[in-house]
C-alpha cells in the first residue's frame, strides 16, 4: 500500500477515535440522572390542628404532593403543584436512626378532615436528557399518616388501631428491617426508625375491612399502634377496639393499657393473626422500635439481669412469661402457617364451625362441622391458636398456655410452623401441629379473636358468613 495513503487512513482512524471519545464524554455529561422522589412524615399520628411536616429527597427541581384519605372511596383532600425539590444524603444508619432530612413543606391539618388513614403521594416528572434520551419521565413515592379524631368517641364508639408497628418492622428502606430475609447481606436489624420512607401493609389487610365497613354504614375512629402507648386516655371514649390483619409488634405499655381497658369493661375484636407476637420497646419518643427477637441475649435488658418484663423477644418467651394468649385468647406458638411459607399449601382456607348456637353465628344458618370462608381463604398466611383437647369431635382449650378460662373455641382450621422458624424456641416440640382458633372470652369486657391475618379477605370477597359474623360482633360489642 502507498505509504502516503496508509498515513491518511491512520490519521482518519485516530481522528474518529478522538471524535468518538469526545462524543462519549458529551453524551455522558448530558445523559439524564435517575429521577426519584421519596419522603416521610414527621410523625405517624396526628390530630386536626397539628402541623404536619413532610421530609422529602428528590433529584427533580420540583415535585407535587397529593394527600388522599383511603376509605370506601379515595378522597383527595389537599394538593400542592410545585414544591422545591432537593436531594439529601442517606445516612448509614438510616434504617435504625432515621434519615434526618430537613422539612420540605408543612401543613396545618384542617379541622374538617375526618379520622382515617391518609396516603401522601409525591410525584416528579421531567423531559429526560438535554441532547439525547428525550423522554417524558415520571417518578412517584408514597408515605402515610394516621389522623386521630380531635374529639375521641364523638363520631364513633369503635376505634380501629392500625398495625403501624408491623409496617415499620418489615420496612427495609436503608438496608435493614427486623428480618434477615430482606436485609442487606441477609442481616437482621434490631432497631427500626419511623423517620424514613415507609412501607405500608394497610392495603393488604385493613383497607378491605375499612371499605366494607364504610360501604355498610359503620364509622370508625382511627389510631396508630403507638397511640395506645402515648395517648391511652383516648380508650375511655370507646366501647370497642379493633385490630385487623397483621398486628404483630406490641410494646408493654400498649398491652398494659388495652388489658386495663378490657378489665374496665371495654370490648376488643381481633380480626387479626400473629397478633401481639413480639414485644418491642419504643425509643426516641416513639420514633423508633427496638426488638432483638431470637437474639434476646444481646438485648441490654437481658444483660442487666434485673427484670425481663420488657425483654424484646416473644411475648411467650420463658423469661417474659406473658404469652399473648392472656390478651387475645390465642397465640402463634399454637398456631402457625396455613397456605403460606410452604405449609399446608393444600389447605381449604376455611374455618370449621363447632358451636353454631353461639351468638356470633346468629343469622348465618351455619351448622356444626360446616366450613366457611374457603373461597376467599380467610384462614391464611399467619394464624394463632391455643392448646386444645378434643372430645367427640369438639375442641376445648386446656387453659395451660395462658388462654383465659372463659375462652370458648368456636371454629378451627389446621396450621403449623415452618421448621426454620421454631427450632430456636425453648418451648418448641418437634412435630407439633397447631390450629387457627376463632373464639370469645369475657374478663370485664368481651374479647373476640379470629386467629387469622386474612379475615378481611372474606369481607372483600363478599362471603355471607364472614359478613354476618362481623356485623354481629360490631353491633353487639360497640353498644
Amino acid at each position: 500500500m502507498n505509504p502516503f495513503r496508509k498515513t491518511l487512513r491512520m490519521g482518519a482512524f485516530v481522528a474518529s477515535l478522538i471524535w468518538l471519545a469526545a462524543a462519549g464524554a458529551l453524551s455522558a455529561a448530558d445523559e439524564p440522572r435517575a429521577l426519584f422522589v421519596e419522603g416521610y412524615v414527621g410523625h405517624v399520628s396526628y390530630v386536626p390542628g397539628d402541623e404536619l411536616t413532610l421530609h422529602v429527597s428528590s433529584s427533580a427541581p420540583t415535585f407535587s404532593i397529593e394527600i388522599v384519605r383511603l376509605g370506601e372511596k379515595s378522597e383527595s383532600v389537599w394538593s400542592s403543584a410545585a414544591v422545591v425539590g432537593r436531594e439529601h444524603p442517606v445516612p448509614e444508619d438510616a434504617s435504625s436512626h432515621g434519615c434526618r432530612w430537613p422539612v420540605a413543606t408543612t401543613l396545618k391539618i384542617p379541622a374538617e378532615w375526618r379520622s382515617g388513614y391518609y396516603q401522601v403521594t409525591l410525584r416528579a416528572h421531567d423531559g429526560g436528557g438535554k441532547f439525547t434520551q428525550r423522554n417524558t419521565r415520571t417518578a412517584e413515592g408514597n408515605c402515610y399518616f394516621v389522623l386521630r379524631p380531635s374529639k375521641p368517641g364523638k363520631a364513633s364508639k369503635i376505634l380501629l388501631q392500625l398495625s403501624t408497628h408491623t409496617y415499620n418492622a418489615y420496612n427495609n428502606w436503608g438496608g435493614f428491617s427486623l428480618y434477615g430475609y430482606n436485609g442487606r447481606d441477609s442481616n437482621q436489624g434490631h432497631r427500626v426508625s419511623f423517620e424514613r420512607p415507609p412501607q405500608s401493609q394497610f392495603g393488604t389487610w385493613e383497607q378491605p375491612f375499612v371499605q366494607w365497613a364504610e360501604r355498610n354504614g359503620y364509622a370508625f375512629d382511627y389510631a396508630a399502634n403507638g397511640d395506645l402507648e402515648s395517648h391511652p386516655e383516648i380508650l375511655k371514649a370507646y366501647r370497642l377496639v379493633l385490630s385487623v390483619g397483621h398486628d404483630e409488634y406490641w410494646s408493654a405499655s400498649m398491652r398494659d393499657n388495652l388489658e386495663k381497658f378490657i378489665g374496665d369493661g371495654g370490648n376488643v375484636a381481633f380480626f387479626s393473626g400473629n397478633t401481639c407476637c413480639w414485644q418491642v420497646r419504643s425509643e426516641d419518643s416513639g420514633q423508633a422500635l427496638t426488638c432483638w427477637k431470637q437474639n434476646f441475649h444481646s438485648d441490654p435488658v437481658y444483660a442487666a439481669r434485673e427484670s425481663y418484663a420488657t425483654l424484646s423477644s416473644l411475648w411467650s418467651h420463658y423469661l417474659v412469661k406473658r404469652p399473648e394468649n392472656q390478651l387475645t385468647g390465642v397465640g402463634f406458638l399454637r398456631g402457625g402457617y396455613h397456605k403460606s411459607h410452604g405449609q399446608l399449601m393444600d389447605g381449604s382456607g376455611a374455618f370449621t364451625v363447632h358451636h353454631p348456637e353461639h351468638w356470633i353465628f346468629a343469622g348465618t344458618n351455619l351448622k356444626r362441622d360446616d366450613a366457611f370462608g374457603g373461597k376467599d381463604t380467610i384462614v391464611g398466611y399467619e394464624c394463632d391458636g391455643c392448646e386444645l383437647s378434643w372430645k367427640d369431635g369438639l375442641p376445648s382449650p386446656t387453659y395451660r398456655d395462658g388462654t383465659p378460662t372463659t375462652f370458648e373455641a368456636l371454629g378451627t382450621a389446621p396450621a403449623q410452623w415452618h421448621p426454620d422458624d421454631c427450632q430456636w424456641y425453648d418451648q418448641w416440640e418437634n412435630g407439633r401441629k397447631g390450629n387457627a382458633v376463632m373464639g370469645v372470652y369475657t374478663r370485664g369486657g368481651t374479647v373476640f379473636t379470629c386467629g387469622s391475618t386474612d379475615w378481611a379477605h372474606g369481607l372483600r370477597g363478599g362471603d355471607p358468613a364472614v359478613d354476618r359474623i362481623t356485623r354481629n360482633i360490631l353491633e353487639r360489642l360497640s353498644k
